[in-house]
């Protein structure tokens, strides 16, 4: 069981490393106000109604177009920091913690301990049953 753990738990950080240190585009392409297609990693095909340009230059006409791209970049993170120059004190007492914690978190009990094995019930001094006057009957 634990080494299960521990291969969940390192492949864990290791997509955490990927993740952070990937950078990646999401093009948005909206009609107006709707979206209408999200591409990752490529550039969007759009809707077929963007307006085109015209071929002769002297006749122009100026007309809003109702299609909008927009583009998300998530930049990554570029450098990693591989050694560990200076630890406060903070960062060392998390990491013993965790590491204490982490270690006895799998070990079980050596023997079945019983709390109530020399416990002896107090002795009755009246009969409560006389006290509240409740009687079965």
């Amino acid at each position: 069981m634990k080494h299960f753990f521990h291969r969940v738990l390192s492949f864990l950080m290791a997509l955490v490393v990927l993740f952070s240190t990937m950078s990646f585009t999401v093009n948005m392409h909206y009609c107006g106000d709707t979206l209408v297609e999200t591409a990752i990693f490529k550039k969007g095909d759009g809707c077929g109604m963007d307006m085109e340009k015209s071929s002769i230059e002297g006749c122009s006409i100026i007309k809003k177009n109702c299609c909008d791209d927009k583009q998300v970049v998530v930049e990554g993170q570029d450098e990693l920091k591989i050694t560990i120059d200076q630890v406060s004190f903070d960062q060392l007492v998390f990491v013993t913690s965790f590491i204490y914690s982490y270690n006895y978190l799998f070990q079980g009990e050596d023997k079945n301990v019983i709390s109530y094995e020399r416990y002896r019930p107090p002795l009755v001094v009246k009969q409560i049953y006389k006290i509240d006057e409740s009687y079965l009957i």
